[in-house]
């Protein structure tokens, strides 16, 4: 009935429906110390219920309407070391509705949808001076290259600091090369220089597992010790995400018991299927005002089946590279015409997907 209203003349009764009965919802299981999962996982239910009713009705879903999208804001991450300027912060419900945007990921989504309910209900209940279970907000990632882990890192991290969890909000990627020194005694220094550039953020260790490659003696065991401690002294205004490949990251977190007291939640990214990666293609190209004719659509399929799959497989990155290769064979392609119009100038053709 909201909906359909809502519909007819542009209303936000349906909005307003949505967040009252999500505080409801969230109100309803602060009531235990402890939320059970299936609690959360109904109160996730209940949004995608509601949302898809919104969504078919044509009536914009809370937070749309109100964000640029990912190319309209400033960036939020940071390099290792350091500083960056922090958009203003950003509604929950404005952060999910960009990461219900994203192509693909349905467990990974789902999975942090619920940690962001279960923090909704911990501070209500933090609000109310009721006893709360401190959430981890630790994680690892596991996946692929280019699969959305630090596109996902990156808006954890700002659910973290909407709903003052972190104090910042930003994010500071890194990796090996900025945490591990070459002589005794300068692993522990750069390592804390980065970790205090995260502190009321996010640390995002990309290919963590490599801290742990270079057997006892490797300075890389220095970096995990200086890490666990620092996760331990800051545990309330610092949270880390490792990624890297599956099996590795097993191996890292087996050579500190610290690390597996602490990691205690594990997301998955799985490549994307060839439909994804054409829908992600089409985003890309879409932002630059370049659109595929139903061939090329067809060839670029081709091409992205015909790439091998393996761990080293980009996903993301490597359907940015061929839109990037076919900007350029389509740049080629007009240099003989006059006077293109605008329909050649943004069309790509199938003779412009190439592997």
């Amino acid at each position: 009935l909201l909906v359909r209203a809502d519909a007819r003349d542009s209303g936000h009764r349906s909005v307003r429906y949505y967040e009252l009965a999500l505080q409801l919802a969230h109100a309803a299981a602060a009531l235990d110390l402890v939320p059970s999962p299936d609690e959360i996982a109904a109160i996730d239910g209940f949004r995608t219920v509601l949302l898809t009713t919104m969504d078919r009705a044509g009536v914009p879903r809370p937070g749309v309407a109100e964000r640029d999208g990912p190319s309209g804001r400033p960036s939020d991450a940071a390099p290792a070391g350091g500083e960056v300027e922090l958009p203003p912060e950003r509604p929950v419900e404005e952060i999910l509705a960009e990461l219900d945007a994203l192509i693909g990921l349905d467990h990974v989504k789902t999975e942090v949808r619920r940690l962001t309910s279960l923090l909704r209900v911990q501070q209500l209940r933090a609000e109310h001076d009721l006893p709360v279970i401190e959430t981890g907000r630790h994680a690892v990632f596991v996946g692929n290259p280019g699969t959305g882990k630090t596109t996902v890192a990156r808006l954890l991290s700002q659910i973290y600091r909407s709903l003052d969890v972190l104090s910042k909000g930003h994010l500071v990627e890194t990796d090996r090369s900025d945490l591990v020194a070459g002589y005794v005694g300068q692993t522990a220094t750069k390592t804390r220089a980065v970790l205090d550039a995260a502190m009321g953020g996010t640390l995002l260790i990309d290919e963590a597992y490599s801290l742990a490659r270079g057997g006892e003696n490797d300075f890389g065991r220095e970096s995990i010790d200086t890490i666990v401690k620092f996760m331990e002294d800051h545990r309330d205004d610092l949270a880390v995400i490792a990624a890297g490949y599956p099996n590795e990251m097993q191996q890292l977190i087996d050579t500190n018991p610290g690390l597996e007291s602490r990691f205690t939640r594990t997301l998955e990214f799985p490549d994307y299927t060839t439909e994804e990666l054409v829908a992600i293609f089409q985003l890309i190209a879409g932002k630059q005002e370049y659109h595929l004719v139903p061939e090329a659509t067809s060839r670029l399929g081709e091409v992205i089946d015909a790439e091998p799959r393996g761990r080293g497989f980009g996903n993301a990155r490597f359907v940015r590279n061929v839109f990037e290769q076919a900007v350029s064979m389509h740049a080629v392609r007009l240099t003989d015409v006059a006077s293109p119009t605008v329909d050649q100038l943004t069309s790509l053709h199938p003779a412009d997907i190439a592997p």
